[in-house]
């Protein structure tokens, strides 16, 4: 039995949604967003301002896909309204981002500065020259645009230099002895 499902997803004001057949769309002030639904197993409807979802059968896969519907429709709901925002921390001497446009500009080290252009519903900005904040409504975009990002120079475990997620851990090994 879904915990999460149970409880419906409410709409807050300047909020629309909209359900037809498996689609549920969303528009708020940050922009629009849908998602689709399995309907062989699960079933939304919009009742006074809440979506509740609801399985279709006591089956496993019914149970599984129920509170996984009402989480990516409440993700959708939050998207619109609120947005999403990583945050992510330089770490080395001489590691630096600043945008520039719509892309940003990251010097970790190479030989060359890395470009890094901002995707459909993302937005850069750097407080400082260590600082990096990614903002968007699509909260799996967000993710992995920050992933991409870390990905060109993660934290390595020596000296803690890399480009790491705000309030990561980087575990620290002892370096070599004499």
């Amino acid at each position: 039995m879904s915990r999460v499902g149970k409880y419906p997803v409410v709409i807050p004001a300047g909020v629309t949604a909209t359900i037809a057949g498996n689609v549920v769309t969303v528009k708020g002030k940050l922009g629009e967003l849908s998602c689709t639904f399995d309907d062989s197993h699960i079933a939304a409807k919009l009742e006074d301002n809440k979506i509740v979802v609801s399985p279709l059968s006591s089956s496993q896969t019914a149970r599984a896909l129920w509170g996984t519907t009402r989480a990516n429709i409440n993700t959708l709901v939050k998207g619109v309204s609120e947005g999403f925002t990583k945050n992510l921390e330089l770490v080395g001497v001489g590691y630096k981002a600043r945008t520039e446009g719509n892309k940003l500009v990251l010097s970790l080290g190479f030989s060359h500065d890395v470009n890094f252009p901002a995707p459909e519903g993302v937005k850069f900005s750097c407080e400082s020259p260590t600082q990096i904040k990614i903002f968007g409504v699509d909260k799996q975009l967000v993710g992995q645009v920050a992933a991409e990002i870390r990905k060109y120079r993660k934290p390595e475990p020596y000296k803690g230099k890399g480009v790491k997620y705000e309030g990561e851990y980087v575990r620290r090994k002892e370096g070599k002895k004499k």
